[in-house]
């Protein structure tokens, strides 16, 4: 953007776009808004396989977890994502996707085996419950936005694992308050501020058994994060974090084997 966006305006220009299918978001701000036309035009003339580019306007809201965005070029917010050799539809103003999260998602589907009964709660449009069930193991996939939902089923059928994944919709709360089973392995891609969910999740999960969990923390919080998962009865056997999401605050994984 060197020769299009004035020199003393570059500071406000991110160096980092995402990109989903073939669909580009990017967060410009209020000091570049007039050349939002020209950022859109440059990803393109640079990614030839983008088609549409969205700015967005606000952060996640509400109860399906989905921005607002603006769309800057083309004309569709459909588009197909394809990951490790699976493929997943979705329309990114319905849903929330974080394509940021591929070797997250590889990681964890490399340590599943066939015997296994995993849960999934917040699944989305399963990127994290597909993986799971192609490697033979039984799942439940909970989630809540209809949108989502409707996406979900359409990837199950084409990644051809029907007979390995049960889907529920509803609110991730109730429903694991009502399951009256343990799993081998709880995959949590946890929704900013909703830690205490951990607490509720811990007795699904057998003795042994693995709780991947998803936090948003600042790096001083990490240590006394490990403390707490201790004392409620988890080992830490690993953790890593998994890419920034605002100045200092990054998304970290623990993978947590109950005592």
């Amino acid at each position: 953007m060197k020769g299009i966006i004035p020199s003393h305006l570059m500071q406000h220009l991110s160096n980092r776009f995402e990109i989903i299918g073939d669909v580009s978001i990017v967060s410009i701000p209020q000091e570049l808004d007039d050349y939002r036309g020209d950022i859109a035009k440059q990803i393109i003339s640079k990614k030839k396989n983008i088609r549409t580019v969205l700015n967005k306007v606000s952060k996640l809201v509400g109860d399906k977890r989905i921005a607002e965005f603006e769309i800057l070029l083309g004309d569709n917010t459909e588009t197909v994502h394809r990951e490790y050799g699976y493929i997943y539809k979705l329309d990114v103003k319905e849903v929330f996707f974080n394509g940021r999260l591929s070797f997250e998602r590889r990681r964890i589907a490399s340590m599943v085996s066939s015997s296994e009964h995993v849960l999934v709660p917040f699944c989305g449009v399963g990127p994290f419950a597909v993986p799971v069930a192609a490697s033979g193991a039984r799942v439940i996939a909970i989630e809540k936005n209809e949108d989502a939902c409707r996406w979900l089923a359409e990837n199950i059928c084409i990644n051809g694992v029907n007979d390995n994944i049960s889907v529920i919709k509803g609110d991730v709360f109730n429903i694991t308050k009502m399951l009256n089973c343990t799993f081998d392995r709880i995959i949590v891609p946890t929704p900013y501020g909703m830690d205490y969910f951990l607490k509720d999740i811990s007795q699904l999960v057998k003795k042994g058994g693995m709780v991947h969990f998803y936090t948003f923390k600042k790096q001083y919080q990490i240590e006394g994060l490990i403390k707490e998962y201790q004392r409620m009865g988890f080992e830490v056997s690993f953790y890593r974090r998994c890419g920034n999401v605002a100045p200092g605050v990054s998304r970290w994984v623990f993978d947590l084997v109950k005592q």
